[in-house]
């Protein structure tokens, strides 16, 4: 049963009022959570190597990021499982999503999911590549939050300007017109590259 005050249009994920919190962040305390994280990293990768270098390193982080989240969308997020658990966890990471896109505490991911996975990039790029790990994670942490700003923008704002109007039709078309395709957010070129892009719709 929604709780009163609760929008009547958003899904409830938990019957646990603690649990179900934990699924939804607003745009403020987006905003506050990854200011501080993004800066604990860039103190992190801070003097690593040459300005050069570190900046190429960036790139680096934000190339993979973009890997990243095309794979993520596409081949978890709308993963097909079968089983009973296996449709419940969809619904759960993703699926919601789709049943009530415009939910304005649910078009960015929540800390609790995207800080954890955080973490775990973090130390594995450390593992693999040492302190320069920290360099790479920080471009990876900048991809992150600007595929989630533009997907908040995409679903609240009027975004203006042939880039972000371009950005805002991909996106919508994957809602609108078909799932199974247009799975990048930021750098939707990856559809085109790996076939997966949703046409505009022809007179």
């Amino acid at each position: 049963m929604m709780k009163s005050g609760a929008d009547p249009k958003r899904v409830r994920l938990f019957r646990n009022d603690l649990l179900e919190q934990f699924t939804l962040i607003s745009p403020i305390a987006f905003a506050l959570t990854w200011t501080v994280f993004l800066a604990v990293a860039l103190w992190a990768s801070w003097g690593v190597t040459n300005v050069f270098a570190w900046v190429g390193l960036v790139f680096t982080g934000l190339l993979i990021w973009s890997l990243f989240e095309y794979a993520m969308h596409r081949f978890l997020f709308h993963m097909k499982l079968e089983s009973r658990f296996g449709r419940a966890l969809i619904f759960l990471t993703h699926g919601n999503h789709h049943t009530v896109p415009n939910d304005r505490m649910r078009n960015l991911m929540p800390p609790v999911v995207s800080v954890t996975i955080s973490l775990g990039v973090w130390a594995l790029l450390y593992a693999m590549f040492g302190p320069a790990g920290s360099v790479v994670f920080l471009g990876f942490g900048i991809g992150y939050v600007s595929y989630d700003c533009v997907h908040y923008a995409c679903h609240q704002l009027p975004m203006r300007g042939p880039i972000l109007r371009q950005l805002r039709r991909h996106h919508l078309r994957h809602h609108h017109a078909r799932e199974e395709g247009n799975y990048a957010i930021t750098a939707i070129f990856w559809d085109w590259v790996f076939g997966t892009e949703v046409p505009a719709k022809r007179r």
